[in-house]
């Protein structure tokens, strides 16, 4: 599948690649990642005045109207400079839960500070015993009055040390396997009785282990209906899949591009790697994997973009199959680049370590494959 975009789509794409090619290269990441804060406010509003940041948000949202197609152009570039900036959890995540689940009043208060780069969210749904689960929920939400408050812990909660505000699930009713009786609920990162672990994970961004006690939210604050909160999630979870997917073929782009280049002026026994047949015919099988990951990256995004009701079974289809590829080329790359292919100056083994992060996020290949089985 070859998608034919739109002038518009065709104009952010290079817009997206030129911004990054210009100002976000290998060692700007690495500094970037290095610093204290471990990301750049300057990139963010940089990324905010191109319009990214309102790119995939509907016209009567405020945003640009591009959708899930403007939501992997931007993701598919953005793997491929490893860009560490939080687009996807902001933006993808929690701007997309706000903007479905949210009430007018919510959407408008909300939306337009993400879309400005004026406010970084995350989604706080992963526990310690839950998995891949989304309504393995043991935090819990009690009502008193006009306020609820929440008592629990949330895991590796990606990008939680940069937002100002978060999306917690928490149990308002039923036992904690319960699929009905999760809600959403929109938490002050400053709340009192929140307390954060921060962490840096593999692929370099930040994380954090989050703990609430008796942490008060008006009611107001409670995202979607009552109790429905797991259905949310679950087509929150189809949009994280089709955009990491999209960030998933960028990255393999990318690896392919530099194994072909080192294979092409590395030098064995006198001559250049790239004259071995049987490298060649692993270079070709990366090829074909980078090939059909893109053709199914678009095919999922397009059939999200469409709102096909198959969508959420193709997206567990394309995350096993996307994810199986993936690591399969950021393998192969590193075998073949030796042992410096896991060396920090190099950039393939930042490329795999994002990978390998990306395949855990929602549910890893083998997961996803008993769930396509299980929809079938």
């Amino acid at each position: 599948m070859d998608i034919q975009f739109t002038e518009e789509q065709e104009l952010l794409r290079s817009s997206v690649q030129k911004l990054l090619r210009d100002q976000y290269d290998f060692d700007t990441r690495r500094k970037i990642v290095a610093s204290e804060e471990g990301w750049s406010k300057k990139h963010w509003a940089t990324f905010a005045e191109l319009g990214l940041l309102a790119a995939p948000f509907s016209e009567e949202a405020g945003g640009l109207g591009g959708g899930s197609l403007a939501t992997m152009i931007v993701m598919q570039e953005f793997g491929r400079h490893l860009v560490v900036e939080p687009f996807f959890e902001t933006v993808v995540l929690a701007g997309g839960l706000i903007e479905q689940e949210g009430t007018d009043a919510q959407r408008e208060e909300f939306l337009a500070p993400i879309m400005a780069g004026e406010a970084i969210w995350a989604l706080a749904w992963t526990e310690g015993h839950s998995r891949y689960d989304l309504n393995n929920v043991a935090t819990t939400a009690k009502r008193s009055g006009d306020t609820y408050v929440l008592n629990g812990a949330k895991a590796a909660v990606i990008g939680a040390p940069w937002a100002d505000k978060l999306i917690v699930s928490a149990r308002t009713l039923g036992g904690p396997r319960d699929h009905a009786g999760v809600s959403l609920f929109i938490v002050d990162r400053q709340s009192a009785g929140l307390h954060l672990q921060s962490f840096k994970t593999i692929d370099g961004r930040r994380a954090a282990e989050i703990t609430l006690k008796d942490v008060v939210v008006p009611a107001g604050h409670l995202l979607g209906t009552e109790g429905k909160g797991v259905a949310a999630l679950e087509a929150c979870r189809d949009r994280a899949i089709a955009a990491q997917c999209a960030e998933a073929t960028g990255a393999m782009g990318e690896l392919n591009a530099a194994t072909l280049e080192y294979t092409k002026t590395r030098k064995q026994f006198g001559v250049t790697l790239g004259t071995f047949q049987v490298l060649q015919h692993r270079m070709v099988d990366m090829f074909i994997a980078l090939e059909e990951a893109t053709s199914l990256s678009q095919h999922l995004n397009l059939t999200m973009a469409g709102g096909d009701p198959q969508g959420s079974k193709l997206a567990s289809g394309a995350k096993s199959k996307i994810g199986e590829a993936a690591r399969f080329v950021g393998e192969q790359a590193i075998q073949l680049h030796g042992g410096m292919g896991m060396s920090d100056e190099l950039n393939v083994g930042h490329y795999f370590k994002r990978i390998a992060s990306i395949n855990i996020q929602f549910g890893d290949p083998t997961y996803h494959l008993l769930r396509y089985a299980r929809a079938s």
